[in-house]
């Protein structure tokens, strides 16, 4: 199948729903915000842990749960999952292979992509009939061709690992409605909780606000086509 709409309208361009899953971060807050401001998002649906009390990314019938209690809301033209962790149980990335343990790769796993997974398991019959995005915030380090650099083990494979299940429930999505797209987006080094410890290295780090408006404005440009898509803040294209 080889889908590649090049002068359909962008979802985000007449009037939608939105759902951000994770919308207690710093940058699904600002989705949140931003989506409130825009003129075409009629409604944006939120979750989190902080709001959402029993909401659990790793239990998966509290996915099931809330999924069922969202659709009350739905359909939803455009569904944002910004969930995702760098330190886990205050383990960061590991630099080294010396400092692989099980237990911390099997969580980053379970956070950056099995839960992830699940997610759209759940949450992507809440996506309009019609054109429609479900967006999930990756990162440029789950890209195999791009590692030059090594380290982060868990991360970066968790992310991998992310990228490629997005990919193959793309195609399965797509064979229901050919006009739905699938996002890994990656937001740039954003100023937060998550990448501060990580940060000293980095000459100019972005506001989570500046992010979401490029990654929005990213969204706006998304046609369907093929597979899952790859992009970056910018709307530039990532190899997987």
């Amino acid at each position: 199948m080889d889908i590649e709409v090049t002068n359909q309208a962008s979802a985000l361009d007449a009037p939608f729903k939105a759902l951000v899953i994770g919308a207690s971060g710093a940058i699904g807050n600002a989705f949140m915000h931003a989506l409130q401001k825009d003129v075409n998002c009629e409604h944006v649906e939120i979750l989190s842990r902080s709001a959402n009390p029993g909401f659990d990314l790793l239990n998966e019938s509290s996915l099931q749960r809330y999924a069922q209690a969202c659709s009350l809301s739905g359909p939803f033209q455009l569904i944002i999952d910004a969930t995702g962790a760098l330190t886990i149980n205050g383990v960061g990335p590991e630099k080294s292979l010396t400092a692989l343990r099980n237990e911390s790769l099997a969580e980053n796993f379970q956070i950056n992509a099995i839960g992830p997974i699940l997610t759209l398991k759940y949450f992507s019959s809440l996506l309009a009939p019609g054109n429609s995005i479900y967006a999930k915030l990756s990162a440029r380090v789950g890209s195999i061709s791009d590692n030059q650099k090594g380290g982060w083990y868990g991360y970066r494979a968790s992310k991998a690992a992310l990228n490629m299940l997005l990919q193959t429930a793309a195609i399965e999505l797509q064979r229901k409605n050919q006009h739905t797209s699938v996002v890994a987006l990656q937001p740039g080094t954003v100023r937060s909780k998550l990448s501060e410890p990580f940060t000293n290295a980095v000459p100019q780090l972005l506001e989570p606000e500046q992010s979401v408006a490029g990654m929005l404005k990213t969204l706006r440009n998304v046609k369907p086509k093929h597979g899952a898509q790859f992009l970056d803040y910018k709307g530039e294209s990532i190899t997987w």
